[in-house]
């Protein structure tokens, strides 16, 4: 029971927002009392920290089935962005942006994680572009990663970007293209274009 409590309310967060899902909502939903619910998680921020710890690793899962593929460096990002964009719903509200806000406590204690598996993801596909000859082959990689890294984990909880004028679709694939153009050589600003029919 405590596993399908994890997974309905990461559905419910990820749907509706941290915030907004109550304990009587996820009770309701699944047709459990409350009581159930607290047997498992004493306070909401428990659920919360244990729904989030499910949500990256069902990503970071994902993201190493996508590298198993051994597609090129290029197709590989495209993959894993339109993947991660899939999984967090393109919500309009980022998760990440909700939990620092929110729950900062449980923010911190799942950071650390997610920092260390997505590094080493995005330095390992830098490394894989550089000897396919897409990506240049003095580019930094550990502060192209970072600065990668950096970015997307930001950009989407930016008043710079408000979520009435910018959808999380458009940030992210924008965002993408802005990364590759910078580290792309000749080879891969060719394969780059095939995903960018409106380039001119």
């Amino acid at each position: 029971m405590k596993e399908e409590i994890i997974k309905k309310a990461a559905d419910l967060f990820l749907n509706l927002g941290f915030k907004s899902v109550t304990m009587d909502d996820l009770a309701n939903e699944m047709g459990i009392s409350k009581k159930t619910i607290y047997f498992h998680f004493p306070n909401k921020a428990k659920l919360v920290q244990a729904s989030t710890l499910f949500i990256l690793n069902s990503i970071d899962e994902g993201i190493e089935k996508i590298k198993q593929k051994e597609l090129n460096a290029i197709v590989e990002m495209v993959e894993i962005k339109n993947f991660v964009m899939h999984h967090l719903k393109d919500e309009k509200s980022s998760p990440q942006f909700q939990l620092q806000k929110y729950y900062p406590k449980v923010y911190k204690s799942v950071q650390s994680h997610h920092i260390d598996t997505m590094q080493c993801s995005i330095n390992d596909n830098l490394e894989k572009g550089i000897k396919e000859g897409l990506y240049r082959e003095n580019i930094p990689v550990d502060f192209i990663g970072k600065i990668y890294f950096l970015g997307m984990s930001t950009i989407k909880g930016s008043d710079l970007f408000p979520a009435e004028q910018f959808s999380i679709k458009e940030i992210n694939e924008k965002y993408l293209e802005y990364h590759l153009r910078a580290i792309v050589t000749e080879k891969g600003l060719k394969t780059l274009k095939e995903f960018l029919p409106t380039d001119h």
